[in-house]
């Protein structure tokens, strides 16, 4: 239950951030263009992005939080990690953008009135809250899309700080810094794209089933190994789907047991990672006779834990 509650607070603070995001992009924007300001043209036009990925990771969560069906047996969390690589190539193409949008206008200047800070330091103070929000419930629920989005907003934050040094460069002495502002526009389009090209190869690895950190793969072994009778692990896989993991389990056991107590060994593990561990979806146990469980140190073990 508690978990639920955290993913729908994930959703909540994606729609939270999108409304934010466009508020902001909107000022950045019109104040850009009324004041003639390549960098702060360009923070918009990337806090602009950021309201699309915002979107992204709202819809991203809620499809991820469908339950499984007949075609679809694992659920689908994928919609999550889908939606993380959205933002990264959202990312990528808003760096890409914003880097070519100044360039192009590198050789235009003008003087830039004091009004066009102010969208600045009000984007600083909310992206810095929104940014650690973030990252401490997609942490709490492992979302990929939201920890991206906080990335996001990381990068935002960075390419609102790089306009505000530009463009307060540019007012303290416009002819010494006029190029200045266009400077600033073009660090924020490098900026952009390179960190996005991190938020990208991570969902990838996602996608591609890469295995969580041993730190995990060690929780999941000592749960299952607590469970009595249990007396060795073989293998053991981990796939994340969406919010979630799903284990393979290949669970050694005594060689002379029936099947039927193999299978009530087995359950019982099943039902003591998934409650032990919530960040496991599902845990499909293999049961393997213990090739150790023929040697008389094993047979004395197992007489005492029988209470033979």
């Amino acid at each position: 239950m508690e978990y639920a509650k955290t993913e729908q607070l994930g959703r909540r603070i994606a729609l939270v951030s999108t409304i934010a995001g466009a508020a902001l992009a909107a000022a950045k924007i019109i104040v850009g263009v009324h004041a003639g300001s390549t960098a702060v043209l360009s923070d918009g036009l990337e806090a602009s992005g950021d309201v699309l990925s915002s979107a992204i990771v709202y819809a991203g969560l809620g499809l991820a939080r469908k339950p499984p069906d007949s075609e679809h047996p694992y659920g689908h969390g994928r919609y999550e990690t889908i939606a993380g690589l959205g933002v990264g190539a959202l990312l990528l193409l808003a760096g890409a953008g914003i880097f070519w949008h100044s360039l192009r206008s590198f050789h235009q200047t003008s003087a830039l009135p004091v009004y066009t800070l102010y969208p600045l330091f009000a984007a600083i103070v909310i992206k810095v809250l929104l940014a650690a929000t973030k990252f401490r419930v997609a942490k709490r629920i492992a979302s990929t899309s939201l920890h991206a989005d906080g990335w996001h907003d990381l990068t935002d934050l960075l390419s609102t700080c790089v306009a505000l040094i530009a463009v307060g460069l540019t007012l303290a002495d416009p002819v010494r810094f006029a190029a200045a502002d266009h400077v600033g526009g073009l660090l924020i389009g490098l900026l952009i794209f390179f960190l996005s090209i991190q938020v990208v190869r991570r969902t990838i690895g996602q996608l591609l089933d890469t295995m969580p950190d041993e730190a995990k793969m060690a929780e999941i072994r000592r749960a299952a190994l607590a469970v009595h009778g249990a007396l060795g692990i073989e293998k053991c896989f981990a796939r994340r789907s969406g919010l979630q993991y799903y284990v393979d389990l290949h669970l050694e056991v005594d060689p002379e047991m029936t099947v039927r107590e193999s299978h009530e060994i087995a359950t019982r593990v099943r039902s003591a990672v998934k409650e032990s561990l919530p960040w496991v979806a599902d845990v499909l146990v293999h049961v393997e006779p213990s090739p150790d469980a023929a040697s008389p140190e094993w047979q004395t073990l197992l007489e005492r834990s029988h209470g033979k």
